[in-house]
């Protein structure tokens, strides 16, 4: 019939017209996501699959990047806290100091009228310290500069932590040569092997009795500011030494911030103490490193951004540099533990 034709027609054009209604609700969202709101934001990309690169993969972006980096916990550095910051070097070859390398005998007792005895052992010598340079470049992609805000200063940090690192190495195990001269190098020019205790110990392993003898090796005046340094495979050795009944002799700080002493004097752990035990090694030293320890800066650390030098392959070049020494400067303030 006519009337059903006409219901039909109205049927179909009903169906036709809401059709670009659900077009227009999703134009209507996305021009409110592109409002930057969270909310909008949020019901725009729930209207859509986004796991579906053709729904709205490609309106998201793959990554949000945090202004946070993900990293391990940094060695401890702890060398400059413990010795004698000295200098600036300044503008010349190295720092001198004098130093008393023999002590006069003692007075003698004498007649009123007898003539004193000459003394011929007291001698003087000269410390230098000299500007050492240590530098490291690293170069970084300009598009990842510009695409990461916290790029450059985490760069720029790592460096610095690095310069950090090569000190605090050189402070324990420098040779001398170039480089600071370390507390674990054996020299004439810092602490000889006349200042090694190896008694007790045996070719692979640290014994109690040793820890003793070198802090005796130690003149008393030595003790009041004395700690160790040495790595934490040395202090897990000694940790389990156990006296004749079993029980373990060292007794580890158990308050919380306090640090660990080992024959009442702080130790303290360094990732870059040596930790090799086998016959002849050294593993520990104690000293009173503010009197017997010298650390000289040539000039404060600097860093340069290379950016026009490497701008052909598109990357940014890091340089930093550091010049500055470090040294043993008593000997006797020193005792070292080695094996056997």
């Amino acid at each position: 019939t006519n009337e059903e034709k006409q219901l039909m027609r109205e049927r179909a054009i009903g169906d036709q017209e809401k059709k670009p209604e659900v077009k227009d609700s999703k134009r209507i969202l996305f021009a409110k996501a592109l409002s930057g709101k969270p909310e909008h934001m949020a019901e725009f990309q729930n209207s859509y699959t986004l796991g579906d690169d053709a729904q709205a993969g490609y309106l998201t972006a793959p990554v949000n990047f945090r202004d946070e980096l993900i990293r391990g916990l940094d060695n401890l550095l702890f060398m400059r806290q413990l010795s004698n910051n000295v200098g600036p070097i300044g503008n010349a070859q190295s720092l001198g100091f004098p130093f008393r390398k023999t002590e006069a005998t003692d007075a003698s007792w004498t007649a009123e009228v007898t003539a004193a005895t000459e003394d011929t052992t007291l001698d003087f010598g000269r410390r230098e310290f000299k500007p050492n340079k240590l530098a490291k470049l690293i170069k970084a992609s300009r598009t990842l500069i510009n695409h990461a805000p916290m790029a450059e200063a985490t760069l720029q940090r790592e460096m610095l932590y690095k310069i950090g690192t090569a000190q605090e190495n050189a402070y324990l195990n420098g040779n001398g040569t170039a480089q600071p001269l370390g507390v674990f190098y054996a020299s004439n020019d810092g602490i000889s092997t006349g200042r090694d205790v190896a008694t007790d110990n045996t070719a692979t392993t640290v014994t109690f009795d040793n820890l003793i003898n070198n802090k005796y090796n130690l003149k008393q005046q030595y003790h009041a500011n004395a700690s160790w340094i040495a790595h934490r495979d040395f202090a897990k050795m000694v940790a389990k030494i156990k006296d004749g009944e079993g029980q373990y002799i060292w007794q580890p700080s158990v308050a919380q911030g306090t640090p660990d002493r080992l024959l009442g004097m702080p130790i303290n752990l360094s990732e870059y103490a040596p930790n090799t035990f086998t016959s002849g090694n050294y593993v520990a030293v104690l000293g009173d490193f503010r009197l017997g320890y010298m650390i000289a800066d040539g000039e404060n650390i600097n860093i340069q951004v290379l950016r026009e030098l490497y701008a052909v392959t598109n990357q940014i070049g890091y340089l930093v540099d550091y010049f500055g020494d470090g040294s043993p400067v008593i000997e006797e303030a020193f005792t070292r533990v080695k094996l056997g």
